[in-house]
């Protein structure tokens, strides 16, 4: 990858614009930043809402696990786009498909059928030995569109009550950020000033299966989980916890909804997080790598007897399902069949949980770790979970904190041995620096 150009604007406009970003970013942290990649960042600052606090790197150019910024510095990503980018960086089978699509036809609307379509929607259902598909864009989408399925599905089929419905959800979920599933989150940052709420959901520990027991009443239609919480800090339930709601739910004929938009399609070593405890959900919500980080894609995917409760007009989506989005979703699918992607997770996975284990009362307080996603709760005395993405920045790694103390690190499946054990040593020099 070349060097890509490095001035965005010249004379007073470009001054001007650094006074903004400097007034809107924490100053330590523009410490070391090139006035280009400030005067670019200004203009984001000065034109896009803040609803990121984005670290201070300009992306040009992307390949695998590695990009590289205006200035021509090469970084590792270890947060793939909150597992967007599962397959890595402009991977060449997925943009191959993509660049051919584009010359063929990108988006009929569902009005009439596309060439794209079927075959995706087969192959998808297969890889999650599931009836159908409905596909959507955003994660959000994919939620918001289970939902409503669930309480379509709990009125025609179980015979709720008309608006009795009722969805069980976990403490500390990160489902999206829309109207409804802003309305069962706890997350102040993500529900204050956002009301009125939608009604229509209870929230239990997350972890605690009784308590989901004892939450299902005559209306409860679905238990809506993440089965690994990313958000929250990579948080991981009992081993038990999802066999038995699965078990309570099948019970109690209510609906197991699994959100694995950041836990599926190889992230976690499996295709499924649930394959990894043995569950199958009667719902699956896929997304993130569902568009290799080329497109938005995302799915609900289930059989018949829950899906088939949709008839037409009564849900829809312009893009959902456009040939674009159903050929790359096509490769993914096709990526992930061969089963390589899921075992070169648990492979490396297995090894970043034993190198981050190795930091563990060394300014780590635990690591929790599946698959290639690990979340690091770095000791509030040695510092914060910014401080030290600042400091691996610095040293060419890319990763993210989450809720003040806590790192997550989840580098796209196809990076390289050697570019891991390069980023657990990068991670030890960078909490040294804190201890020392």
């Amino acid at each position: 990858m070349g060097r890509a150009p490095g001035r965005f604007l010249t004379g007073s406009e470009n001054a001007g614009l650094v006074t903004i970003v400097t007034s809107m970013t924490n100053h330590d942290e523009l410490a070391g930043v090139s006035g280009t990649q400030q005067a670019a960042i200004a203009v984001v600052d000065a034109h896009a809402a803040h609803n990121y606090h984005p670290l201070p790197v300009v992306v040009s150019e992307a390949s695998g696990a590695g990009v590289v910024d205006i200035d021509g510095k090469r970084y590792l990503d270890c947060l793939a786009a909150y597992s967007a980018v599962n397959f890595g960086h402009c991977n060449p089978q997925l943009t191959a498909v993509a660049k051919e699509q584009l010359d063929k036809v990108t988006l009929t609307s569902r009005a009439f059928h596309s060439a794209a379509l079927g075959p995706f929607a087969a192959a998808l259902a297969r890889l999650a030995n599931k009836d159908m598909i409905l596909p959507m864009n955003t994660g959000a989408e994919a939620v918001e569109s289970g939902i409503k399925v669930a309480r379509k599905w709990g009125y025609e089929v179980k015979g709720v009550a008309a608006d009795q419905a009722n969805i069980i959800v976990a403490e500390g979920n990160f489902h999206g950020r829309t109207t409804t599933i802003i309305s069962f989150s706890d997350d102040a940052e993500a529900r204050d000033n956002y009301g009125p709420y939608t009604p229509g959901f209870k929230t239990v520990p997350y972890g605690d299966a009784d308590a989901i027991e004892a939450a299902i009443d005559d209306n409860t239609v679905a238990v809506l989980l993440e089965p690994i919480q990313g958000e929250a800090g990579v948080n991981v339930p009992p081993p038990d916890f999802l066999p038995r709601v699965r078990e309570i739910t099948s019970e109690r004929n209510v609906l197991f909804i699994a959100d694995e938009i950041q836990s599926g399609l190889g992230r976690t070593g499996a295709t499924f997080q649930c394959d990894n405890v043995g569950v199958v959900p009667d719902l699956y919500l896929v997304g993130k790598a569902l568009g290799g980080g080329i497109v938005p894609v995302s799915a609900v995917i289930g059989n018949e007897d829950v899906l088939g409760v949709l008839k037409p007009g009564q849900h829809g989506s312009t893009f959902g399902g456009n040939p674009l989005a159903a050929a790359v979703g096509l490769a993914v699918v096709e990526l992930l069949e061969t089963g390589e992607m899921q075992e070169r997770a648990k492979r490396l996975g297995e090894r970043l949980l034993a190198g981050l284990q190795e930091f563990e009362g060394k300014g780590v307080t635990e690591v929790r770790c599946v698959g290639l996603w690990a979340g690091i709760d770095i000791d509030p005395d040695v510092a914060t979970a910014r401080e030290v993405c600042q400091n691996l920045l610095a040293r060419g790694i890319l990763a993210k904190d989450t809720h003040g103390q806590t790192i997550r690190l989840a580098p796209p499946i196809v990076i390289a041995e050697e570019e891991l054990e390069w980023a657990i040593d990068q991670f030890g020099e960078a909490l040294g620096d804190f201890l020392a």
